[in-house]
């Protein structure tokens, strides 16, 4: 019997280890044909998981889905640069705190994608030119996955003005793209 990926949220990890999954890949390939894609689910469904495997087939990493829907029915001739944003981890008191992960998570992709650093003093500006220098290095469509987008908000829904602080900032930051 295959473990539970307890507490795994990479699809990497979750197949590497052999653990059970149920195999959504169906759903992923009609992603796969361009736009803009919002996918909404209550917390604790498997959001975090869906969009590491939509980074693993955009990536071309085929041999992730031996056995699985998509194997067979993704082109797996082209491959895209993916970036991936998460502010799941850690908790943002401040608006101070935002900046500082937005910042760390641009680093991160800058590290994936073999980007020198970015020149821009705002991280909307960092975030901007990481999209640029990425696409002018592949020359291929950009694949942009933001996870737990609104956890910063959650994280201070009891203080009012400080949500909105940072709901401004996530707009500003998110208007990017």
């Amino acid at each position: 019997m295959k473990n539970l990926p307890i507490g795994i949220q990479t699809f990497e990890k979750l197949i590497n280890k052999e653990c059970a999954y149920v195999d959504k890949t169906y759903f992923l390939s009609s992603i796969g044909k361009g736009g803009y894609y919002f996918l909404s689910r209550p917390r604790r469904f498997g959001k975090s998981l869906f969009l590491s495997t939509i980074k693993a087939a955009f990536e071309g990493k085929r041999e992730l889905f031996r056995g699985l829907y998509l194997h067979d029915n993704w082109d797996w001739s082209e491959s895209n640069p993916v970036v991936h944003i998460s502010f799941g981890s850690g908790v943002m008191r401040s608006v101070e705190e935002l900046r500082q992960t937005q910042e760390e998570i641009l680093t991160r992709n800058c590290r994936h994608h073999h980007i020198g650093s970015l020149d821009s003093p705002t991280s909307k500006g960092k975030f901007f030119e990481l999209i640029e220098l990425i696409y002018e290095k592949h020359k291929k469509p950009l694949i942009i996955l933001i996870d737990e987008y609104d956890k910063p908000i959650l994280d201070n829904i009891d203080k009012p003005k400080l949500a909105v602080d940072i709901r401004e900032e996530l707009k500003n930051y998110y208007s990017v793209i």
